[in-house]
């Protein structure tokens, strides 16, 4: 088994909170209890994923702000929240405050690019400015500049009995430095490193060879190192990774034939790139842990993070998270050199 060359620091999972339209409030609790169950195993951090017009997580900064008050240790994370639904101030003032309430704990993803469904969307999102809003980098500059403490306004001062501030309130020192950016290309993990961002790398990448070969874990290390040295703080910038990872050690029959028929089905999209996009995706990695260490040790991109947030499966239940978790914590963690904390 080749080592790692970065040995396993940070133990994270990502999901995707999905709810019944009848019942929303048991699909949230039952984020929150992830969470909460995630922070008992010994998880470094817990991540979820934003939905919009669809039956996941709408909020996750809201989410995140109730599991702050349910959690003391476990680092909280959005992977990602496109900005293009955002107003770049009001989220800097969302995540300031939800980052001082966790005792600076908040990791916020982003990511670029129009609305899903933009046409479809656009005269409910923006009736009037459509046409004029900026969905590239731009939008995530401003975020940047609002979080670290940049002036928002050029007034400031005594206003009768109020009191104005020139910049986003409240502050928080360190979150500026605990900012991801949710890239898949070269050009956006070279952006990333260039703006002192950490980068979130995720089972999806861009085959930007239109020849191939198509390796995804090599062209998953190659961003990686592109975005590392585009970055001030070079080898030492921060990369996750987030690849879909369902160890069976404690799963019951039932459960193993179901996380197999599930990668079988989307096993066809991982051998060629999909759409005009050309969006590469990585096998998932289901089976026992010791398997699955073997074949995370042989995966080059792998070799080169010491902080991972394993995605959790779409469409499974409860219980079938609670064993994944459980496996991941005590099974696959200690098999990749990473023991519970406690």
């Amino acid at each position: 088994m080749p080592p790692t060359s970065r040995p396993l620091r940070k133990l994270g999972f990502l999901t995707i909170g999905l709810f019944d339209e009848a019942d929303p409030r048991r699909g949230h609790e039952s984020t929150l209890e992830i969470i909460e169950l995630g922070e008992r195993l010994g998880f470094d951090s817990a991540w979820v994923r934003h939905r919009h017009l669809q039956y996941g997580i709408s909020s996750p900064v809201a989410v995140l702000s109730a599991a702050s008050q349910r959690t003391r240790r476990i680092e909280l994370g959005t992977a990602v929240i496109p900005l293009a639904w955002e107003n770049p101030l009001r989220l800097a003032e969302d995540l300031a405050t939800v980052d001082l309430l966790s005792g600076g704990r908040l990791n916020p993803g982003v990511s670029v690019g129009p609305p899903a469904h933009f046409e479809q969307v656009k005269d409910a999102l923006y009736p009037h400015t459509a046409d004029a809003e900026d969905f590239g980098y731009g939008r995530v500059e401003r975020l940047l500049d609002f979080v670290r403490g940049k002036p928002a306004s050029d007034f400031s001062g005594v206003e009768g009995f109020e009191v104005f501030s020139d910049r986003v309130q409240p502050h928080s020192p360190g979150l500026g430095r605990r900012m991801w950016y949710g890239g898949g290309s070269l050009r956006s993990a070279r952006w990333a490193g260039e703006h002192g961002m950490n980068l979130l790398t995720s089972s999806v990448v861009k085959a930007e060879d239109a020849e191939g070969p198509w390796d995804f874990a090599a062209i998953q290390l190659a961003q990686i190192r592109a975005f590392r040295a585009a970055h001030p703080d070079g080898e030492a910038a921060r990369v996750s990774q987030g690849l879909v990872v369902i160890p069976t050690d404690s799963a019951t029959p039932g459960q193993r034939a179901r996380y197999a028929e599930y990668a079988a089905r989307r096993t066809p999209r991982t051998t060629s790139p999909q759409g005009p996009a050309r969006l590469l995706f990585a096998p998932d990695l289901v089976g026992p842990s010791t398997e699955i260490a073997e074949r995370l040790h042989a995966h080059a991109a792998f070799r080169e993070v010491d902080e991972v947030a394993f995605a959790l499966p779409f469409a499974f239940g409860h219980e079938d998270y609670v064993q994944i978790l459980t496996d991941l914590a005590t099974h696959l963690g200690p098999a990749l050199g990473r023991h519970p904390r406690g």
